[in-house]
């Protein structure tokens, strides 16, 4: 079989971009496919916990402000009668700092430190499928279209890495269908010009409210997030969980408008201080589809249905799911073919278990629950006025604990973790 890389990475997002630059540098071919042209916009809130922050750090990207990065020093919390600070937690695994940038900018900074370790990527390429050997049903390459004129092309190698995002294409393409019972979110956002730029503080709301009629204030589904970009905008958003009753029937752009316009007029989330359209992407939660590896396939990122039910985060999950891939697919690539090579791959999947697994889990019990309106009114409502179990809800929801030593609160959610049922 005529080989045109050691491996194929498909797309070019945070999960591929950073897979490749490990092999890279590690000196393995690696052709990195990507549907789109940089530098490119991507649905997102564009902002990263600390948990982000490491990845970044690890793969040598300079994370200071004057290189293009805002700072948050932690997370405002709003319901309809409380607002709480909290600062980012003092951790030994995580630094003490989250970062926002627009993923036009943020996706261009990843592809080109792949480019610069040596992966050789091609842009306007759109997989379709994966190759497959005839005789073992192994994944040996893809087909996709390329270029303006959309010509058929092909590439092969002895391993393909899917990071193709929610449409998971590759896996789709030898039968690895996403399971149904996990949860699912939908996320919509808009940039607005704002004189909250450059707060220092990400914000997480947890009740959304419409008060159109001041005598009569509706209780909205969902969540809502503000994430200050400190180039005069801010982004906005909000996401709902498919346990919602109105995760179906919801015109979410409609919902947005009508949340933002019962914000302060100050606050400037106006129509006249919009920048852009509304966009909206699928969030694919709490490994909402595996095997996350299969015959020569690896799944990574939203591919693997690696957001976290918890906060809806996923640039994180997908950089960690990279570093694993990386490490296990140079494993391999150091073996014969045969079955040393797989018992490395199949350590990809039990790593990442491992790392996210009963994180995971425990996420999909809470995505169940807070779909219940009362359930979550009561959560915030009583919940948050008890100071002890702060530190406990923070930690939990944005995933920013040592899960290894740690204080008490971080032993407390790696046991909750171990514990959580399968869902």
């Amino acid at each position: 079989m005529t080989q045109d890389a050691e491996v194929i990475v498909v797309g070019a997002g945070p999960a591929g971009s950073t897979a490749a630059t490990y092999l890279a540098r590690a000196g393995v071919d690696v052709l990195l496919l990507e549907k789109s042209t940089f530098p490119r916009d991507k649905v997102c809130g564009d902002g990263l916990t600390p948990r982000g922050v490491k990845q970044l750090i690890d793969l040598g990207i300079d994370t200071s402000e004057s290189d293009g990065w805002m700072h948050s020093r932690g997370l405002r919390i709003l319901t309809g009668e409380l607002t709480l600070e909290l600062d980012w937690p003092d951790l030994t695994s995580y630094p003490p700092y989250g970062v926002a940038r627009t993923r036009h900018d943020f996706d261009d900074v990843l592809a080109k430190a792949a480019v610069k370790s040596g992966a050789r990527m091609l842009e306007r390429t759109t997989v379709t499928g994966a190759i497959t050997d005839e005789r073992t049903g192994r994944v040996v390459g893809v087909t996709g279209k390329s270029g303006e004129d959309r010509r058929p092309v092909s590439f092969r190698a002895p391993l393909v890495l899917a990071c193709d995002g929610v449409s998971a294409r590759l896996a789709l393409s030898i039968g690895i269908e996403k399971n149904e019972k996990r949860p699912l979110g939908v996320a919509v956002r808009r940039y607005y010009r704002s004189p909250r730029h450059d707060e220092r503080y990400i914000e997480g709301h947890l009740e959304l409210w419409d008060r159109a009629d001041p005598r009569n204030p509706k209780l909205l589904p969902g969540y809502g997030w503000a994430f200050p970009l400190g180039d005069g905008t801010v982004n906005v958003g909000l996401g709902m969980l498919s346990t919602s009753s109105s995760f179906r029937s919801i015109d979410y752009r409609a919902l947005l408008r009508s949340w933002l316009d019962s914000t302060p007029e100050e606050w400037g989330y106006r129509e006249e201080n919009a920048v852009g359209k509304i966009g909206g992407a699928g969030l694919p939660m709490g490994f909402n589809r595996t095997p996350h590896y299969r015959d020569g396939l690896l799944l990574l990122g939203d591919a693997g249905g690696m957001v976290s039910p918890f906060n809806g985060e996923g640039i994180s999950a997908a950089m960690e799911s990279a570093q694993l891939a990386a490490e296990h697919v140079l494993q391999a690539l150091a073996r014969p073919e045969g079955p040393s090579r797989e018992r490395a791959l199949n350590g990809y999947p039990r790593a990442l278990a491992d790392l996210m697994g009963g994180y995971y889990r425990l996420g999909n019990i809470f995505a169940k629950a807070i779909g219940k309106p009362k359930v979550m009114r009561a959560a915030t409502k009583y919940g948050l006025r008890v100071n002890a179990l702060i530190p406990l809800v923070y930690k939990g929801l944005s995933g920013c604990y040592d899960a290894k030593g740690g204080d008490g609160v971080d032993r407390v959610i790696s046991l909750l973790a171990k514990a959580a049922p399968s869902a």
